[in-house]
């Protein structure tokens, strides 16, 4: 075979792999996005309270903070691949489940298995790709992940709104309340079933892909990992090169400890990524993605199935944007990346949280979200997946990786679980008319653009080995910030 051959039918391998992984990103969007339609059907169904309808949101994301600390173990302990495909199933029973649910409890459960498998995915499939793909394709590969998510935000999006009755606008108000009564009694149920088809996709070709080289090598497998690194990589030369320098890596690398990952170097790593995790999500991004059909519904004064139309605008506008990280990630570096888009999420929220507080909701209100979705895309998004699957050494990656993870997920809870209870407040109604969440996100956007501009070094083009060295030479906050 000519080197040109072996070179594309390696960059073909690596896509494959790539894109089957990443299907857990797309089920990731689709799990978590499900419920911004189905929410606003299925608590009137149950006649929920804001306690109540905040659990059952977010009763998922506690899943997913379990699921990730148990990916953790179970990346290490059966592998990257097998953990996707229990995610897989994981993900297939969820779906079926909460559209039987007839009680707050039952659909609590199963959401909560489908947050397992999400915060499964979350880990397994950003650290597959990360250790497949070539260093100076690392962070575009692993966008893909991200963009998959985003992708699965938007056809989730699009088929409740296709469930939901597609475009309302010229329906005659009786037909429009028939609509909505069949919305609230089975049309949420629908949009749970609609998972099923990509979980069980998911879950098949998962089978057809093979184990990450540095697993193997971790478990002492050594042949396949030359076999896996051989499809991988261009040259035999490269392989063995590649081979040589995982193999010198774990040996000199002591087994993980608690110590370990709480030290100097990897100590302030896992300290970068566990706050990058709570950035990405304290800043806002879920609440508006999760309440966004309620958003659009009563703040912004849409009707219940005119607010699925809207959501169209986040799920294309997140999609489009994320291209632009994918093909600008490798070359303008990370850092970058955050920094402007945390300026662009801060202009956005503040926007739309003044025509909020002073009663000025429209057109306008519309683009600030827009901004701010479009920014999150290009930035925080991607950017904090990329890092987190690059910044941990080989020994300790599948742990570090799994606490800053679930710091994610908790967050992701807390800010879904308390959006209503602020939103309703007496304080945000009276006092702000509203407009106080977006507030809070705002600056919160200020916080996490200092931190990185301050401490969090540039990652890009380097080997997963070099990052290793980095934590070890550089185990000050001094000397990291100058990177």
């Amino acid at each position: 075979m000519t080197t040109a051959a072996h070179s594309n039918n390696e960059k073909l391998t690596i896509l494959k792999m790539t894109a089957v992984a990443a299907l857990g990103g797309l089920l990731f969007g689709y799990d978590t996005g499900v419920i911004a339609g189905s929410q606003l059907y299925f608590t009137e169904y149950f006649g929920f309270s804001a306690a109540e309808q905040g659990w059952a949101v977010s009763s998922a994301l506690y899943g997913c903070l379990v699921g990730a600390l148990l990916g953790g173990y179970l990346t290490k302990r059966i592998s990257r691949k097998y953990t996707l495909i229990l995610a897989a199933a994981l993900f297939a029973v969820s779906a079926w489940g909460s559209g039987m649910a007839e009680t707050l409890n039952q659909l609590a459960i199963y959401r909560i298995l489908g947050g397992l498998a999400v915060g499964m995915a979350s880990l397994a499939a950003p650290m597959y790709i990360a250790e497949i793909a070539p260093p100076k394709q690392r962070g575009r590969m692993v966008s893909y992940y991200q963009l998959a998510v985003v992708i699965g935000f938007f056809v989730v999006f699009l088929a409740t709104y296709f469930i939901g009755g597609g475009d309302t606008q010229n329906m005659a108000p009786e037909v429009l309340e028939q609509l909505h009564e069949h919305n609230v009694n089975e049309g949420w149920r629908i949009m749970f079933w609609s998972e099923l088809l990509p979980a069980i996709a998911f879950f098949l070709l998962l089978f057809t892909v093979p184990h990450s080289p540095r697993w193997l090598l971790l478990k002492g497998r050594t042949e396949e990992a030359k076999s896996v690194l051989a499809r991988i990589t261009s040259s035999e030369q490269e392989a063995a090169s590649e081979l040589a320098e995982i193999e010198a890596s774990l040996a000199n690398s002591p087994a993980p400890n608690m110590a370990m990952l709480f030290g100097k170097g990897i100590g302030f790593a896992l300290f970068l990524g566990v706050m990058l995790s709570i950035f990405q999500q304290v800043t806002g991004i879920n609440a508006i993605l999760y309440y966004g059909a309620e958003i659009f519904s009563n703040a912004l004064g849409y009707g219940p199935e005119d607010a699925l139309k809207q959501q169209l605008w986040l799920g294309a506008v997140n999609l489009i944007f994320t291209f632009v990280a994918i093909y600008k990630v490798d070359s303008w570096g990370r850092k970058p990346l955050f920094i402007g888009g945390s300026i662009g999420m801060f202009v956005g929220l503040t926007v739309l949280g003044l025509t909020i507080y002073t009663q000025q909701m429209g057109i306008v209100s519309l683009l600030a979200i827009l901004v701010f979705i479009g920014s999150f895309a290009m930035s925080m998004g991607p950017v904090v997946w990329v890092m987190l699957s690059e910044m941990f050494p080989n020994n300790v990656r599948s742990v570090a990786m799994s606490i800053a993870v679930a710091a994610q997920w908790l967050f992701n809870a807390l800010v879904a679980n308390s959006f209503p209870l602020i939103n309703q407040s007496a304080l945000n109604q009276d006092s702000f008319n509203g407009a106080l969440p977006y507030f809070i996100f705002a600056s919160f956007c200020v916080v996490a653009m200092v931190f990185v501009w301050k401490l969090v070094p540039e990652t890009k083009g380097k080997t997963l080995e070099e990052m290793e060295a980095l934590w070890s030479e550089k185990s000050t906050v001094g000397n990291l910030s100058k990177i």
